[in-house]
């Protein structure tokens, strides 16, 4: 499968984004799926990840209540809304993707070290 990420772009601070990660080449109600972000001079972090149904997700704390992911498998997407952006959220945002173990429908992939298939990135830049 590959990952085709898009979206991004450069916003004010307390602006929006959505994010898409459309799977091509495999029907994404197969994997879990999920976002991570690299910003310059950091190593990449987990953002959000959701298991193939979409009905458990996962979020890293600091970005609960602002991030939302969510998917239409109809569509072999995953969108990441980027809510009340602030420049600390500047990075290339990367979405990953793994069929889970027995094929959980609840599973949810945490770590970097999860993920089997990578995306490229997409920029988001936030201006303060």
């Amino acid at each position: 499968v590959q990952l085709q990420a898009s979206g991004g772009g450069l916003v004010q601070a307390g602006g929006s984004l959505r994010l898409s990660c459309t799977t091509l080449g495999d029907t994404a109600g197969t994997y879990a799926m999920g976002w991570f972000r690299q910003a310059p001079g950091k190593e990449r972090e987990f953002v959000a990840a959701t298991g193939r149904s979409g009905a458990s997700t996962h979020y890293a704390d600091s970005m609960k209540g602002r991030f939302t992911i969510y998917r239409d498998n109809a569509k072999n997407t995953v969108y990441l809304q980027l809510d009340s952006l602030e420049p600390e959220d500047t990075a290339a945002y990367q979405c990953a993707a793994r069929k889970p173990p027995f094929g959980s429908l609840m599973y949810i992939p945490k770590n970097l070290d999860e993920f089997h298939y990578w995306g490229q990135g997409t920029q988001v830049t936030v201006s303060s």
